[in-house]
């Protein structure tokens, strides 16, 4: 068998993965147990035996990428993260990545709890091939950006969710690695932390670091993230740019959640959205949302609509009351100039009684397309939770205007002769 050569530094080639486990087990019943054993007996295939938790993954990732790799709970994600960082191996393919690899892949993987922090920093860099000194030359800068001053001579055991995690970052952030793999674990610290994080990620993207970030949280996911890679039961259903791949993810979403609703409650609803004149939505003109309301009965209801990128989140929503007629009652909200870039949302519903008490729960009612321009840009790891597009205009200055330092702005005009 020949020996595949290792690939340049920062490079990942996912070749046709698949990965398998054990189904659990089911009760342990008599009557099961010697069914499965005269099945063996026979020679029969139990196709139930296994789970396939990857099937035919393949992906290609070029050194200094920076990719997001998102979907549902029970996908792949973290099963793929754990077969790049070698925990655990594919039943079959191939998986080759180029130099030293740093991961946070669960709050205290790779740190010990018996040993202090000080020791973990000189492990993990150990681990990744460092020399000591080139770790103790970034050891301050972990101890700083982790927060951990007072307790970096105290062992882990006694650290928090929250302090492990931020050693655990700092120390796979800070000894430059070429790969970096981060999971969902950055959700266990705050806000605050969680943008230094993100900054962080910026800087090794920087100096050419390859990426790949876990994270149910969409919004980080497109602050980081060029490349979007949506795993869905173990099969890549969508691999491109970060907004595309995240807009057909939301859109699955939104289809799930309109079947998961699809004949509940109490009032049903209807919406059609057009722009001015029954034209197509635009950016920045008015919007129309058209609505029927069915009721069973006469009765007083707070209607509430939202407008989405597919995901239950809205980007901003509206509330109404209403007394209803039983039948069929028609109601119109207009939205004097739509504040959405180009592209495609899902308008939300629901109902609730005056008291709160839910009638028609939240959830898809319709979608549409707007027209308009792009969503600017935004710095790479900032957080955007909202596609909100705002119309500004920027000037030109025609001629520079000349610097004057505070203290020529400040000084008293000196008195000169007569008397």
């Amino acid at each position: 068998m020949t020996r595949l050569a290792p690939p340049p530094p920062g490079v990942i080639g996912v070749e046709r993965v698949w990965k398998r486990f054990h189904a659990d087990r089911t009760r342990p019943v008599l009557r099961d147990e010697v069914s499965r054993l005269s099945q063996r007996l026979r020679g029969a295939h139990d196709a139930n035996r296994w789970r396939w938790a990857l099937r035919d993954v393949d992906i290609k990732i070029d050194q200094g990428d920076a990719v997001g790799l998102f979907g549902t709970n029970g996908s792949g994600k973290s099963t793929l993260l754990k077969i790049l960082t070698r925990v655990m191996y594919p039943t079959a393919g191939n998986v080759r990545i180029g130099g030293r690899v740093g991961a946070l892949i669960e709050v205290r993987a790779g740190i010990h709890p018996d040993l202090t922090g000080r020791e973990n920093v000189f492990l993990y860099g150990s681990i990744l091939g460092l020399r000591r000194s080139e770790i103790a030359k970034r050891f301050d800068a972990i101890v700083d950006f982790a927060d951990l001053s007072d307790a970096i001579n105290r062992q882990v055991k006694f650290y928090s969710s929250g302090m492990a995690m931020r050693l655990g970052f700092g120390v796979a952030a800070f000894l430059e690695p070429h790969v970096l793999l981060v999971d969902e674990v950055l959700a266990v610290g705050d806000a605050t932390f969680q943008q230094r994080c993100l900054d962080r990620m910026r800087v090794v993207l920087n100096q050419g670091t390859t990426l790949v970030f876990v994270s149910h949280d969409l919004a980080s996911v497109e602050s980081i993230s060029t490349r979007g890679v949506w795993l869905r039961q173990g099969i890549v259903a969508a691999d491109g740019p970060i907004r595309d791949s995240l807009s057909a993810y939301r859109s699955h979403i939104e289809s799930a959640a309109e079947v998961e609703v699809a004949g509940a409650g109490q009032i049903g609803i209807s919406a059609v959205v057009s722009g001015s004149k029954h034209e197509a939505p635009a950016t920045q003109e008015p919007l129309h949302v058209a609505l029927r309301l069915r009721s069973s009965c006469d009765q007083r209801i707070v209607l509430f609509i939202g407008i989405s990128e597919g995901s239950a989140a809205p980007v901003f929503s509206l509330r109404r009351e209403y007394v209803l007629d039983e039948g069929v009652t028609e109601t119109k909200c207009v939205i004097g100039a739509l504040p959405l870039p180009r592209g495609r949302y899902f308008a939300w519903a629901a109902i609730t009684d005056p008291a709160g008490a839910d009638l028609t729960p939240w959830h898809p009612v319709t979608c549409f397309d707007v027209l308009g321009p792009d969503l600017d840009a935004a710095l790479p790891g900032v957080m955007r939770l909202s596609p909100v597009h705002v119309d500004a205009r920027w000037e030109e200055i025609s001629s520079p205007v000349p610097f004057r330092l505070p203290t020529e702005i400040a000084a008293p005009r000196q008195a000169t002769g007569g008397s």
